[in-house]
């Protein structure tokens, strides 16, 4: 498999560079709430931010207390992270004397009863919002999904698709060679993922708290509090994290949209015998999961990448996919950079440009069985063993040194990183790229590597460590509060936000049975 030279050529054309500065971005980015002490917030959602449910920039994910930011997508790399910046500044603000967990694997839990599940309020969506979570914790556990990270939301623009489509004389829809070449690009993503565990894998340690009773071959560090691997990347990647052992027997197909689509409804449609035990609903009429399959949603899949198309008010996601193709791509695979404030940083947001475009410009065979195993083992490796210098990987040929085949790829991601940055009128991809790759020739500099480090000279638990980082971001966000516009701007946004979520309490609302049935007769219409 090589890069498209013809296409890289194409593009490298004055007049075509300029079809690459349409890149569209968001962010989003996950963070707990956290008492002084550094133990989880049992706080409601804080009204001064407004309703989760409707405010389209500051909400919860599974929990009350798992903030989640989302910016909106814009063509400008500076605009993104400056809306980021406010939302965590006017966050800040809020708080009171809580603070955000800077890292993706949670603070002090409490017993996982005691966690709070995200409430959502008495509409149709906002009922089935909850129920969905109380699912999620009846079936994985609630301090699971207390772990954050950042997700990256990434399309190319019409021009270019438009470009490469008269490239390659495709005679295709275009919205279906859009889509067939996101796919593409996912399935290159997912051969290669393990890059981005090893280059910004920022877990490798995590408190007995998250851990509980389950078993794990970790390591106890010196304070008895904590516990890591060694060459440890992203624990939040492996089997601590977003993994499922139910899930494990489901094989997603990306080769096609329609396998993909068959591939996921089929698990939201079939009864699974693991979840049949946990009660539709409790002695209260409420639901504890919306339904007994092995998926109650396509949300719950655990995924590194999806294709996304924006779904209309009542629409599943599949559904939206299969009606009008893959409108961007998203990443989830990212840690939180606990050396970042926000969580990222305009070098990484660099790196995952190249990577993306790499991976679009790069053939992309269909992955069958053998190579998806390889694949889930490359993963696992990475998570756990990722800075062992002896550490090989699975390459579809053989076998290959995880330092060398990082080195390699990076080399081979150059041009595509000259081509961003002349498009640009930047440095900034090359030398991401460059700072990446010290990173292969000296695995200390890698976040994971550094967390280890402080926590050993400083003779810290992964806890004292966090909070450390913890105290350090808050301070930065309320030495500079919002004023003025800036101010006003998410006042209103949280303000309006609450009436929204009234207004959809107050309308008619049909049977929530009902409501919930016509949902789910989506997905036997997809594909």
């Amino acid at each position: 498999m090589s890069l498209d030279k013809e296409l890289l050529k194409a593009l490298n054309d004055t007049a075509n560079r300029p079809l690459i500065t349409g890149i569209l971005r968001g962010i989003e980015k996950e963070s707990l709430r956290i008492k002084p002490d550094g133990s989880l917030s049992q706080e409601p959602h804080p009204a001064a931010l407004g309703a989760a449910l409707t405010h389209p920039q500051i909400t919860t994910d599974f929990s009350e207390s798992l903030l989640e930011f989302i910016t909106a997508p814009s063509h400008r790399l500076d605009e993104v992270m400056s809306q980021l910046q406010q939302q965590h500044r006017f966050t800040a603000q809020q708080l009171g004397d809580e603070m955000l967990w800077g890292t993706s694997m949670p603070c002090l839990l409490p017993a996982d009863s005691q966690i709070p599940v995200a409430r959502f309020g008495d509409s149709n969506v906002g009922r089935m919002k909850t129920y969905y979570r109380y699912g999620l914790g009846h079936r994985y556990g609630r301090a699971m999904q207390t772990i954050a990270g950042i997700h990256y939301n990434f399309s190319l623009p019409s021009a270019f698709w438009a470009m490469l489509h008269q490239q390659e004389k495709s005679t295709t829809d275009i919205q279906q060679y859009k889509t067939e070449r996101y796919f593409d690009l996912i399935r290159n993503f997912r051969r290669y993922l393990w890059i981005l565990l090893y280059l910004f894998g920022a877990s490798p340690a995590v408190s007995k708290s998250f851990v509980g009773d389950r078993k794990t071959e970790l390591e106890e560090t010196d304070d008895g509090d904590s516990l890591y691997a060694p060459y440890a990347t992203s624990l939040r990647m492996g089997d601590l994290g977003y993994q499922s052992n139910a899930q494990k027997s489901l094989v997603v197909c990306y080769n096609n949209v329609c396998n993909y689509l068959d591939t996921l409804t089929t698990a939201i449609k079939t009864p699974y015998a693991g979840y049949q035990d946990i009660p539709q609903k409790d002695d209260n009429g409420e639901y504890q999961q919306l339904n007994a399959s092995l998926l109650q949603i396509e949300n719950e899949f655990y995924s590194t990448i999806r294709p996304k198309r924006t779904a209309r008010s009542g629409e599943t996601a599949l559904s939206a996919l299969f009606q009008r193709g893959v409108e961007y791509i998203e990443v989830r695979c990212v840690d939180l950079n606990p050396f970042a404030p926000l969580g990222i940083d305009e070098e990484q947001v660099h790196f995952l440009d190249t990577f993306l475009l790499y991976c679009l410009l790069k053939d992309s065979p269909e992955t069958f069985l053998e190579e998806y195993r390889e694949i889930q083992e490359n993963q696992e490796l990475t998570v756990y063993r990722g800075r062992d210098p002896e550490l090989e990987l699975n390459t579809g040929d053989g076998k290959r040194n995880i330092r060398d085949w990082g080195k390699s790829l990076l080399e081979e991601m150059q041009p595509v990183a000259e081509l961003l940055d002349h498009a640009y009128k930047t440095e900034g991809h090359c030398q991401s790229l460059a700072k990446q790759l010290a990173k292969f020739e000296n695995a200390e500099l890698t976040p994971s590597a550094q967390i280890l480090k402080i926590m050993g000279e400083s003779k810290q638990s992964f806890h004292q460590t966090a909070m450390d980082i913890a105290k350090q971001h808050h301070q930065s966000f309320v030495a500079d509060p919002l004023s003025g516009i800036e101010l006003d701007y998410y006042e209103t946004l949280a303000s309006t936000s609450l009436s929204e979520q009234k207004k959809i309490e107050a309308e008619q609302q049909e049977d929530f049975d009902q409501y919930l049935a016509n949902f789910y007769q989506q997905y036997q219409e997809c594909c």
